[in-house]
């Protein structure tokens, strides 16, 4: 039985409709579609449990956005935002309505990308899967009935993983593409079953249209206190975003996505998308609890095919696996999904290195340099290809997702940090004691980054004493309550004090060379934030 529930048709858009189009289907059928279609496993405990395949990240090279009137002067071109030909990318949206004409059965589902009405974007997307369909309503915000009844999508996305590029005709790099065309509203993925392409597509929608609105839009999560204090909290995958939000004393803004407003921070989305790998029940109540649930989905989680139990230790399968859900399986979560302005921002990093303390305050400008710099360690299986922790720089914390160039996004957080006089922290949820590649060298522990977290959003870290910090110049606490000592001393970890210099200095130099791309657009007063050489 076939469900047609779209006010604008398929076909009005040029898209050919399948015998069988089943349109903004629930949880519960959308289950039954892909356990019907052989797509997952029911696990003992209710969630569905999927295989992306060969992709089992994102497949940043793969990606491209079309250059024509439109782009050629508002993209950040370069080694991000690689440009697709309009030529190369008619040939492919051919190809795909073709593949669209050949399928008996298609998805649909009609989303906001934005819990903020005035500053939300009508997002349709057309899926071959299931359980695809079921992932992006998840981590979509859901309209309501009536807002289904006139909904008219202004972008839309065509996802069909078993459509296979040629690079020859459509100018892309090989059987996988992503291909974004803001001109015709209009993004391609296929060649890849990883569905965390269609979330960030719909961030790089966002990140596209929001700044000329004055409204920053952020790779963040965002959390609230009982007397309404907006935390955000940037990072790249791996750093500790879904983790660190998910707070019982808070409240969950979002785990992943948020815009900043004049009048609120507000999620892009109505799901949480969680890295579930070695899933602590002690460290990460709520995250867990998750994992127990139908409605959740679980991506490259190992499952034994008889007891359907699930085995979140066994990498098998990648080291990636992820768990989505709805937003509203946190307990603690916003009701509208936004909150205030912040009061604090806090930069989430994964040193690599064992150089950076676990927490540091910084000045607006040093905020700044470090949001445009976005250092952080890329963690294996986030992206395809990177196999162990390795140093990266990614700007904005979140440059694979950035059309614009990094200055305008930095230049808006500049601006609303000096209106709202928000406190600014970096925070090292990286390696501590040595490099992450040393043998015995270990993350920093949860419970710590959390004390210390804890101490800056209810304002007690301020009355600690600090030290300026030889390599970077922003303050380091000397001691907190909870914390060991030698912890918040990351030169004093390591074994060899010479050696960490050495690192140190080797880590400076480093962040000096990335910055230079950004020297010319910057005031002097940032730049001057850069930290020392010796």
């Amino acid at each position: 039985m076939s469900d047609t529930r779209l006010n604008v048709s398929l076909s009005s858009q040029g898209f050919p409709e399948p015998a069988e189009l089943f349109a903004n289907l629930g949880t519960a059928p959308l289950v039954e579609h892909a356990i019907r279609n052989g797509e997952g496993l029911l696990s003992v405990d209710g969630p569905l449990v999927v295989e992306t395949g060969k992709h089992t990240g994102r497949s940043a090279k793969d990606k491209f956005i079309v250059l024509d009137a439109e782009t050629e002067n508002t993209v950040w071109w370069g080694k991000t935002n690689v440009a697709m030909t309009p030529a190369h990318f008619a040939a492919l949206k051919a190809d795909f309505v073709k593949a669209l004409g050949e399928k008996d059965k298609l998805y649909v589902a009609d989303l906001f990308g934005g819990s903020q009405p005035e500053n939300r974007v009508n997002v349709r997307v057309i899926n071959e899967f299931a359980w695809h369909n079921l992932f992006i309503r998840t981590l979509l915000v859901r309209p309501t009935t009536d807002e289904l009844a006139s909904f008219a999508p202004e972008y839309t996305i065509i996802d069909l993983p078993t459509f296979r590029a040629d690079p020859a005709r459509h100018g892309c790099r090989s059987e996988t593409v992503v291909a974004v065309n803001f001109t015709e509203k209009l993004i391609l993925i296929g060649g890849t079953a990883y569905a965390g392409e269609m979330k960030k597509s719909v961030f790089g929608i966002l990140n596209y249209l929001l700044p000329v609105k004055g409204v920053m839009p952020m790779h963040c999560s965002a959390n609230m206190g009982p007397a309404g204090d907006t935390a955000v909290f940037f990072g790249l995958s791996g750093t500790g975003k879904t983790t660190l939000s998910a707070d019982a004393s808070r409240t969950l803004i979002g785990d992943d996505e948020h815009g900043w407003s004049d009048t609120a921070v507000f999620n892009f989305e109505g799901g949480c998308y969680a890295k579930v790998i070695r899933l602590s029940e002690e460290a990460e109540p709520e995250i867990f609890a998750t994992t127990k649930r139908f409605g959740t989905v679980l991506e490259n989680v190992v499952i034994d095919p008889v007891t359907r139990t699930i085995d979140l230790d066994d990498a098998s399968l990648a080291e990636n696996s992820r768990g989505s859900y709805p937003i509203d399986f946190i307990p603690n979560s916003s009701e509208k999904n936004l909150g205030p302005v912040p009061t604090n921002l806090i930069f989430l990093t994964a040193d690599a290195y064992g150089v950076l303390p676990p927490i540091a305050r910084l000045t607006p400008d040093q905020a700044m340099y470090h949001f445009l710099s976005g250092y952080t360690a890329r963690v294996a299986g986030t992206e395809i290809g990177v196999t162990e922790p390795e140093a990266t720089f990614s700007t904005c914390f979140g440059a694979p997702f950035m059309p614009r160039h990094p200055s305008i996004y930095g230049n808006l957080l500049k601006e609303r940090i000096a209106k709202g006089g928000v406190k600014c922290w970096l925070v090292n949820t990286g390696w501590s004691g040595g490099k992450a590649t040393q043998e015995g060298i270990k993350r920093m522990p949860i419970k710590a980054t959390r004390a210390l977290l804890n101490a800056a959003l209810d304002g007690s870290l301020n009355n600690a004493t600090f030290k300026k910090d030889p390599n970077f110049g922003f303050e380091v606490p000397v001691e907190v309550p909870g914390v060991e000592t030698r912890l918040l001393d990351p030169r004093g970890a390591w074994a060899d004090g010479e050696e960490y210099d050495k690192t140190a200095q080797e880590l400076v130099r480093k962040f000096v060379d990335n910055f230079q791309q950004f020297a010319d657009h910057v005031d002097q007063s940032v730049r001057d934030a850069a930290p020392v050489t010796a």
